[in-house]
């Protein structure tokens, strides 16, 4: 590996983080989950990935295989969207997250990241196109550019990510995994494996970004790098109060992690961390090292969590400034109570629906919405009873 070190070579801080990040190893099923009814929206989906709505109330909802389709609150599932290019549906690839652009009443561009296939095996990317709707006839993208591609491409069908966060700032952070195989690289600035990367809308990348070259000297961290050490995130969402992005992150046995990246900073993996190999074998260091920042919370077992939302709006105003998390292997959703950046309680929901739940949205109606992954995945609503 060309800088299996590289937090080292850049001269960060050559001390261990003091803070701790919290654990809730004996969480149980919340008090008031028995308050709370679930519907089903809209079932049939095949592995549902991502979902965004649209200003209608409407949702954009991804299936791995390769395929989006709209899904109206009454239920309807349109037919598949045409225009979008052809995905690696192996393993953990296919088509993944979707996200509306800040100004879709006006462009009407939409953004989803997938596997796509290439020189050396697969990799995640991200492409826009402009929505052209019909409708449950579905319709589909015109204009369709890829705008990024994971770097470089590496066999294996493990470990993409991803999920796309529009900041407040309009730019976009995509969340990546180290393809398993190519584990090391996630501390490796020459390439984006095992990273978050901050792109603009287009593609280009922002000057504020924190390995952009302002000196003139040739510098081998890639540009586009928000921040690294990262194993495989597959849930992200952003503050609403401070803007700042948190994220969900998979561990491998144990030492799945809540994070709130800052630019430029390491993570760990697979250097530090606070799971083991499946084997039972220890990987790196141990749970702390110089220069490396500690998770804001950690899972051991592991729950496998997936999307992630922050809870807003008026029917769970209780709930407000929350951290839903949904979990695949755990079959359930994790409700974490933030305060002053920490977490200091979590409890669990739905363990009686027995369903990977993939993501979580908060709908513009106030409700939480849920996709389960399964063959017969579904878009479930949440609310009071």
């Amino acid at each position: 590996m060309k800088s299996a070190l590289a937090y080292l070579a850049l001269g960060l801080a050559a001390c261990v983080a003091l803070a701790q990040p919290t654990t809730f190893p004996n969480a149980r099923s919340a008090p008031d989950n028995e308050r709370l009814a679930v519907d089903t929206v809209a079932s049939g989906l095949v592995h549902p990935w991502g979902m965004a709505f649209l200003p209608d109330g409407r949702m954009l909802v991804t299936e791995r295989p390769g395929r989006m389709r709209i899904v109206s609150q009454r239920g309807e599932v349109s037919q598949a969207l045409a225009g979008l290019p052809a995905v690696v549906a192996s393993g953990q690839g296919g088509l993944l997250d979707v996200a509306i652009d800040p100004d879709f009443a006006q462009n009407r561009l939409v953004y989803w990241s997938y596997a796509e296939a290439g020189p050396g095996g697969s990799g995640t990317a991200v492409a826009r196109g402009v929505l052209v709707d019909e409708g449950v006839r579905g319709g589909g993208f015109n204009d369709v550019r890829v705008i990024y591609r994971q770097q470089p491409k590496t066999s294996g069908s493990l470990h993409f990510g991803s999920r796309i966060v529009f900041g407040r700032d309009r730019n976009l952070w995509i969340t990546q995994g180290d393809k398993y195989s190519a584990m090391q690289s996630a501390q490796d600035l020459s390439t984006t494996l095992g990273k978050i990367v901050r792109i603009t809308r287009k593609g280009g990348i922002p000057l504020d970004n924190p390995f952009v070259n302002r000196s003139g000297v040739q510098s081998e961290a890639r540009p586009e790098i928000w921040s690294y050490g990262h194993r495989n995130i597959q849930g992200a969402a952003l503050h609403p109060q401070t803007g700042q992005l948190w994220t969900a992150e998979h561990g491998a046995q144990g030492g799945d992690e809540i994070n709130n990246p800052q630019a430029g900073k390491n993570y760990g993996w697979p250097i530090i961390t606070y799971g083991t190999d499946y084997g039972g074998a220890k990987i790196g260091t141990g749970t702390s090292a110089p220069g490396m920042e500690q998770p804001v919370h950690y899972w051991d077992p592991s729950m496998a969590p997936s999307g992630a939302a922050f809870v807003t709006g008026e029917p769970f105003a209780a709930w407000r400034g929350d951290l839903l998390v949904g979990a695949l292997r755990g079959q359930h959703v994790a409700r974490l109570t933030i305060r002053d950046g920490k977490v200091v309680a979590e409890q669990r929901y739905f363990t009686d629906l027995r369903e990977r739940i993939r993501d979580v949205r908060m709908g513009p109606d106030g409700l939480i919405y849920l996709l389960t992954d399964s063959p017969e995945g579904k878009v479930l609503r949440v609310r009071w009873k």
